[in-house]
């Protein structure tokens, strides 16, 4: 999973890159712009970012700012605020992917396009879905793994 997710991530950062060199090239340069070069690039980009966000949350690698940390000094309470942490992701979580599933279903009834190239914009707006889904996924995993050390009977009381 780590290798397929890296190659996948690793293309589409790259085709986004040479689509932006591409379009900075030909328009600045050149001066001869490649129409829909924006359009186009708008699949790979999206489906990088949602892919990305999935990774992180995939490694459990978001940025956090963990201040309460510092003042606990067990580790059955940083499990706790772990799962606190966790419950409240899966929460807001939840809350938006009933939001991106809303989206989607419009994109579906409407099947927009894109001005220029006339593609259609719903595999765009799936990455969302796609994205949100595998999140909620990845943090109800990591929830499950935090609720197993803490209720384990060898959990440690004090960090060493």
């Amino acid at each position: 999973m780590d290798r397929f997710a890296s190659i996948i991530l690793t293309v589409l950062i790259c085709v986004v890159a040479l689509g932006q060199f591409v379009q900075v090239i030909t328009r600045y340069v050149l001066e001869i712009p490649v129409m829909g070069l924006e359009e186009s690039l708008l699949y790979p980009t999206m489906w990088l970012y949602m892919l990305g966000a999935v990774n992180a949350s995939r490694e459990n690698t978001h940025i956090r700012a963990n201040v309460l940390e510092i003042f606990l000094s067990s580790t059955k309470q940083h499990q706790v605020l772990a799962v606190i942490g966790e419950i409240i992701s899966l929460t807001i979580g939840i809350w938006l992917t009933t939001w991106a599933w809303d989206f989607t279903n419009y994109s579906i009834r409407v099947w927009r396009e894109s001005p220029t190239l006339y593609l259609p914009t719903f595999y765009v707006d799936v990455a969302l879905m796609t994205g949100m889904v595998l999140m909620m996924i990845f943090t109800a995993w990591h929830l499950l793994k935090h609720l197993i050390v803490l209720f384990s009977p060898t959990t440690p009381t004090e960090e060493s």
